[in-house]
């Protein structure tokens, strides 16, 4: 990228000072021209109004006077030559007539004779100036050659040099930003290169069986890289397919073995249960006088069993250890505030417009609602550059509006309509009874819970619930 800037600089620059040159002498060329038609026209007029004849030998009297006038009209000396070159007259001041030639060269009458054009333009430098000299015919009143004209042009190209010398400093300085900002952008484009291969690097490194790994994005990386990151990615969708087998195998062991302790328990007390019945049908007479008491103690047994099988029961049902509701009025907003004091990472944000929400809910159940639902965004953001977590209440009529929006990973389609079950969970760890307990809480105070979601950008859970 430099090297190109280079060459783009010094050829723009070659080709600048060849159009300028090329523009100069184009200019010089056309005001000679003109400079020669004027001096033609003069004298043209002059020759038609003189009362001597119009020869060669004339020419000297025609223009005795004339000569100095029309040099003085248009501004610019010349010399008028017989048809041998002989010198006959010169618009220039006696004392610089030395510098004149007084014969013209053989090259400039053959040069001029076979013009077809009948023009004759020399080119010459003298003390490192250039100048051109033009050579043509004086005609008669008929058209016949009685003579040539020839106008010295000195060329001033003080002004084009000083323009081309300012032009190529701007272009110079442009040229110079240029070329620091390839310096810049070869920089950062020669980082951006070698940041493929750490991101496969660092990606490599934090790939962890335990957690959710994500994919390598690289835009447009070279062949070999890009083979590399698909085997990588393809190995990545492979063990968090594993993983998810793995969870779920896991998850269902864990309820077949819950399962058959809650059998085992079952049976205990139902043994003695069938005991029971079988030896007081079996004893049964209702002649016997203590028969009530028989009774009383065949009804203790069977209530002391049932009352075990009740407490498996409960046990069992209580599973997710929820207390009873305590409706209590409280602030909404210092209790939100009190349960995000338990987290100590820097991202976590709160807002609230109003200092206090007055509501009639659990103090211990509201805590623990947010409290899930801001572990379960600081599981979604470990990957993320910059983690955010931002949590806010508002009222809303006669509603209060709990949110909770993380810039993780967000929520695949596919698990949507699951989210909420209990039981359920996409990560390798826990029983995945977090969110279906915050839904029943919330549901539990007439309330709800809903949530947006989308991939790789984020998550927002929305809690809604009446404030009485």
């Amino acid at each position: 990228m430099i090297l190109l800037v280079l060459i783009a600089s010094v050829l723009i620059a070659g080709v600048t000072i060849y159009q300028y040159r090329e523009q100069s002498k184009d200019y010089h060329a056309d005001r000679l021209e003109r400079k020669e038609e004027q001096i033609k026209q003069s004298i043209v007029y002059t020759i038609q109004k003189t009362t001597y004849p119009v020869t060669t030998e004339n020419l000297e009297y025609i223009f005795m006077d004339e000569i100095y006038q029309i040099a003085d009209v248009q501004n610019v000396n010349f010399n008028i030559y017989d048809l041998e070159g002989q010198l006959i007259k010169s618009s220039r001041p006696t004392f610089e007539r030395d510098s004149i030639s007084t014969c013209l060269s053989a090259e400039v009458l053959n040069n001029l004779q076979d013009s077809t054009d009948e023009r004759y333009v020399e080119e010459k430098s003298t003390a490192g100036d250039k100048y051109q000299a033009s050579y043509t015919y004086i005609t008669d009143t008929k058209f016949k050659p009685v003579g040539i004209l020839n106008l010295p042009y000195f060329e001033d190209n003080s002004f084009n040099n000083k323009e081309l010398k300012e032009f190529l400093m701007r272009l110079g300085g442009v040229y110079l930003l240029m070329l620091l900002i390839a310096i810049a952008l070869a920089y950062f484009i020669s980082k951006y290169i070698t940041r493929s291969l750490q991101t496969v690097s660092d990606k490599l490194n934090q790939t962890n069986f335990e957690k959710r790994n994500e994919k390598i994005l690289v835009d447009n990386p070279s062949q070999e890289i890009g083979k590399l990151i698909e085997a990588y990615n393809a190995m990545i969708d492979e063990l968090e397919q594993s993983a998810v087998k793995l969870a779920r195998s896991e998850r269902e062991q864990a309820w077949r073995e819950m399962a058959k302790q809650v059998a085992h328990e079952i049976k205990n007390p139902l043994t003695p249960m069938r005991l029971s019945v079988q030896s007081f049908e079996r004893k049964f007479d209702p002649q016997d006088p203590n028969i009530h008491k028989k009774v009383d103690e065949y009804s203790r047994t069977l209530i002391q069993q049932i009352d075990t099988l009740s407490n498996i029961a409960s046990a069992f049902s209580n599973f997710a250890d929820m207390p009873a509701q305590q409706n209590e009025t409280l602030n909404v907003v210092k209790i939100v505030k009190l349960a995000l004091d338990i987290f100590q990472e820097d991202y976590i944000h709160f807002i609230c417009e109003e200092e206090e929400i007055i509501a009639k809910w659990d103090r211990t159940q509201l805590i623990r609602v947010v409290t899930n639902l801001v572990k379960n965004a600081i599981q979604a953001v470990p990957m993320v550059e910059a983690p955010r977590i931002l949590v806010t209440v508002a009222s809303e009529g006669e509603d209060v509006k709990i949110t909770v929006e993380d810039n993780g990973v967000g929520i695949e389609d596919e698990y949507r309509e699951k989210i909420f079950e209990p039981k359920f969970t996409t990560k390798s760890s826990g029983m995945g009874l977090g969110l279906g307990m915050v839904k029943n809480i919330v549901e539990m105070y007439k309330g709800s819970i809903d949530f947006t979601s989308k991939k790789d950008t984020g998550t927002v859970f929305t809690v809604r619930f009446p404030k009485a």
